[in-house]
């Protein structure tokens, strides 16, 4: 991080409003060195007067000492003596994180994306407890995130990818709270696996649901079965609930116009259907 050293919008107006009195007094009095004490009131308060925003902090040190923190808003620092320390965001942040080709616990090698939500809520300990806070959260998640990789399996990082992150994120929390950050959560961004494994698993899945489509074949192959032999049981029981069922078979299939039912002669004696074909044929006559 690199400490702001620009002047702000408010020092650059105190020096000119101090440098144009400066100048009118010398014009007006003919003495150019008139203009000196304004000048260096300018500049006196051009490297004094600061503005801190209002999500940010920064620390004041005196004589390379910790003085005070100040922030949001505008203040004054005595030129030389007062040093300011690197400008602390304090708004939830993000930082991307990656484990490349990191094993997992089944020996399976992934490459994991994860996004950390982290802020600073101690500037003060953020500034004096680390160097840079930026790059050790992300080197902290960095090795949580192959640690964790490598006590769990493929599919539980898949399926459990909430659960991952939350372990995650209490790893880091425990860690960046002595900095004065913490992290809010970490979020598994995406899980990637080899291109053959996946082409496996992807026959795995399709060979798995051709299986289920099978059984569940079976199984109502086996229900419509059992159906037909209930009626069977019933029909040896009352053949005359059986002749009823060919009847009505045989009225369903001649009642459309144009079609043509070949029956047996001996189904049509067995059955007594040739008072009813008799009337059903003068029925179509009348």
């Amino acid at each position: 991080m690199q400490v702001k050293i620009e002047a702000s919008g408010p020092a650059v107006a105190a020096f000119v409003l101090c440098a144009i009195p400066g100048i009118l007094v010398a014009d007006y009095t003919n003495r150019e060195i008139a203009v000196l004490p304004f000048l260096l009131a300018g500049f006196y308060l051009l490297f004094s007067i600061r503005v801190v925003r209002q999500w940010e902090k920064v620390a004041v040190l005196r004589f390379g000492r910790f003085h005070r923190l100040q922030g949001p808003g505008l203040f004054m620092l005595v030129p030389v003596i007062d040093t300011l320390s690197a400008y602390v965001d304090q708004r939830v942040r993000t930082s991307m994180v990656t484990a490349e080709s990191t094993l997992s616990c089944d020996t399976v090698p992934v490459n994991v994306d994860a996004i950390v939500f982290w802020l600073v809520w101690d500037a003060q300990k953020s500034i004096l407890e680390v160097s840079n806070y930026e790059n050790a959260i992300t080197l902290s998640a960095q090795t949580a995130l192959r640690e964790s990789i490598g006590r769990h399996q493929l599919a539980e990082m898949i399926t459990n990818r909430d659960t991952l992150g939350h372990e995650l994120q209490k790893a880091l929390d425990q860690k960046t709270n002595p900095w004065g950050i913490t992290v809010q959560s970490v979020e598994i961004r995406d899980v990637r696996i080899p291109q053959a494994l996946e082409n496996a698993m992807s026959q795995q899945a399709q060979a798995e649901r051709e299986r289920q489509a099978r059984v569940i074949l079976g199984d109502a192959e086996l229900q419509v079965t059992e159906k037909f032999a209930e009626a069977a049981r019933v029909y040896e029981a009352s053949p005359t609930a059986l002749h009823l069922r060919a009847m009505n078979m045989l009225y369903e299939a001649i009642k459309e116009r144009g079609s043509m039912v070949i029956v047996p002669s001996s189904a049509v004696e067995t059955m007594g259907l040739g008072g009813m074909l008799g009337a059903t044929a003068i029925k179509k006559d009348a």
